[in-house]
């Protein structure tokens, strides 16, 4: 399938802009007058030949030369003066290069004249290679590793595949959006209490026991995690997936995840199997929403498929459902399956069937008449169960961000479900991420407490694989009555995790 040239992306004042993105392997242009060879997708497609060659030999020059001085740690960014680029090697021998334009500043000199300062501050490293990990995930959730693609389509093959999902993928990110979330890229867990959760679980154990070609499932209440089958590297990537792509187009207004710039509304993916590759757009979503998914009509439930059967009512009626790459066992073997979502009032659930075959009209038939009754049902329980919390008053004077690297939870009160806009400002927000990075690159527990000219408090707390980050708009305070406000906070919204002092 021919897909539209991706080409490169317009200069604007204070934004950073994506100037190249390629993935190359070394080894298939060993010789030379073959360098050509090397390249498996590059963005701009437009540019010639030569460049892309040269842009290719730069950063192959670049990566050798840094192995002399670190042989153990892959270079992964290099600053000049106008661009930042950021390297990436997923698997052996094949690399992701993203080189970003630094957002620029016009101004007047004191001699009248017109000049351009280049804004470095603004590109913090471990955003932006958070980005370029989260395409290259995304493509593997769809498609499988490289290595997979080329042992069965070879390396032509690999190339089409590349251009069909990165020319697709790279347009739709929201640059002066990524934040801080895009590196933690965690998952929003659902509480809820033994009663309803042992219920959840027992209706997960019944489905798996009556339909063996179920692998795997995963359960979610609106845009929050109940219960996964699914390893969390795994799960942590099909999560951003739903959330910022499948649930939005269907459930606007209902279910809005907070956007960012690595959070397109949709996503290119594998409907067929192998090397062929199907897309949908926002605009068939939505039309799809207000005309067809939806529960069947007389159906005693209220659920019913977002992707698969399009008309269950109707023996033939189209099944189309994106075939997804898990790792199950730990190893390097990748599972390949096929995705399909079922919904009911806020309730979601996703089955990963066995992969061997697309799943049949009387497969989907008997799921529906199973699964929409006990989905209908147990939506209203955890509905019921929602309304009888009391949700905390709202604390205007804090804003704060959460994150568990043991378990991906995550948890902000900085980012709003219902608007793509952040609750602070972009230089608290770059803030925050310069205090990750920092615990990044010390590896130890500690906290960092800082007074910003506008008179906020912000504080960053890591602990035990913990991170918790505070922006407080407390003027007057001092620093002991910040940090008795800093375990107040943490005694209110999170009272059963322990935080070493």
């Amino acid at each position: 399938m021919a897909s539209s040239k991706t080409k490169a992306f317009p200069v604007a004042e204070g934004v950073p802009v994506l100037k190249n993105f390629f993935v190359y392997n070394p080894t298939l242009g060993p010789r030379e007058g073959e360098e050509h060879k090397k390249i498996l997708y590059y963005m701009p497609e437009e540019a010639e030949a030569d460049t892309k060659v040269r842009q290719v030999g730069l950063c192959e020059a670049m990566v050798q030369f840094t192995r002399t001085f670190s042989p153990g740690k892959l270079c992964d960014v290099l600053h000049t003066l106008k661009t930042r680029q950021f390297f990436f090697s997923p698997e052996p021998d094949y690399w992701i290069i993203m080189t970003v334009l630094l957002p620029i500043k016009k101004a007047t000199s004191k001699d009248g004249k017109n000049v351009v300062e280049y804004k470095e501050e603004d590109i913090q490293d471990t955003l932006y290679q958070a980005v370029v990990e989260l395409a290259y995930q995304m493509f593997r959730l769809f498609h499988g590793p490289f290595v997979y693609i080329r042992e069965r389509h070879g390396v032509e093959g690999l190339r089409h595949t590349m251009t069909h999902f990165f020319s697709k993928y790279l347009p739709l990110i929201r640059w002066p959006q990524i934040d801080l979330l895009d590196v933690f890229n965690g998952l929003s867990f659902l509480p809820l209490d033994k009663n309803v959760f042992l219920r959840v679980q027992s209706f997960i154990n019944l489905l798996e026991s009556s339909f063996s070609q179920i692998k795997h499932t995963v359960f979610m209440f609106t845009d929050q995690l109940v219960w996964s089958g699914l390893e969390q590297e795994d799960m942590r990537v099909l999560y951003k997936y739903l959330t910022t792509s499948l649930f939005p187009v269907f459930f606007k207004g209902e279910v809005i995840a907070a956007p960012s710039a690595s959070n397109p509304d949709w996503l290119l993916v594998n409907t067929t199997g192998g090397g062929s590759s199907k897309s949908s757009s926002p605009t068939t979503g939505r039309a799809a929403a207000s005309g067809g998914p939806g529960p069947a009509a007389g159906a005693s439930h209220q659920g019913y498929f977002l992707n698969g059967p399009k008309n269950i009512q109707d023996p033939n009626t189209p099944i189309k459902m994106p075939r997804i790459f898990v790792n199950t066992t730990g190893g390097d073997e990748m599972e390949e399956l096929n995705l399909l979502v079922y919904h009911a009032l806020g309730a979601s659930v996703c089955f990963m069937v066995d992969g061997s075959a697309p799943p049949s009209y009387e497969f989907c038939k008997r799921l529906d008449t199973f699964v929409g009754p006990h989905l209908s049902s147990l939506a209203k329980m955890i509905t019921d169960y929602l309304q009888t919390r009391r949700p905390p008053n709202p604390d205007v004077q804090h804003r704060f961000i959460y994150f568990n690297h043991m378990n991906l939870a995550q948890k902000s009160s900085v980012h709003s479900r219902k608007s793509p806009f952040i609750t602070i400002s972009q230089d608290l927000m770059r803030l925050l991420a310069d205090i990750n990075s920092d615990f990044q690159k010390s590896g130890e527990d500690g906290e960092t407490v800082i007074k910003t000219m506008t008179d906020c408090w912000v504080v960053g707390r890591r602990s035990d694989q913990r991170e918790f980050f505070v922006v407080l708009n407390q003027k007057n305070a001092n620093l002991i009555e910040i940090s008795e406000e800093v375990k107040r906070l943490s005694a209110t919204n999170f009272n059963n995790i322990f935080f070493l002092d």
